[in-house]
């Protein structure tokens, strides 16, 4: 059975910054629609496939890579929650969990 897909807040938040940050970066914004685009791409498929990417250690919540970017998510019963985007290039002691 296919699952909702729910994008939290922060994971909102984190998109646009990504997106406006590509944006502002290049001038344009062919990278950010390109980038919006691979993200619903790999969140749609977490719908149909809801353990397609890998456990986050000592967590119930999973991660798909895509481009430079994680998509943190967890799995519910009725639903996925998106819960955050993070850029993998930038430093992991700023990276903080928020649900």
């Amino acid at each position: 059975m296919a699952r909702k897909i729910i994008w939290s807040r922060n994971a909102i938040r984190d998109k646009i910054q990504i997106l406006d940050y590509w944006y502002n970066r290049i001038g344009t914004k062919t990278y950010s629609k390109k980038l919006d685009k691979a993200f619903r791409t790999a969140v749609k498929n977490l719908k149909d496939y809801p353990f397609l990417g890998k456990k986050m250690e000592e967590s119930d919540m999973g991660y798909i890579v895509k481009e430079h970017h994680l998509i943190l998510y967890s799995v519910g019963e009725n639903e996925i929650m998106i819960l955050h985007i993070w850029d993998s290039r930038r430093n992991p002691e700023d990276f903080r969990i928020e649900e």
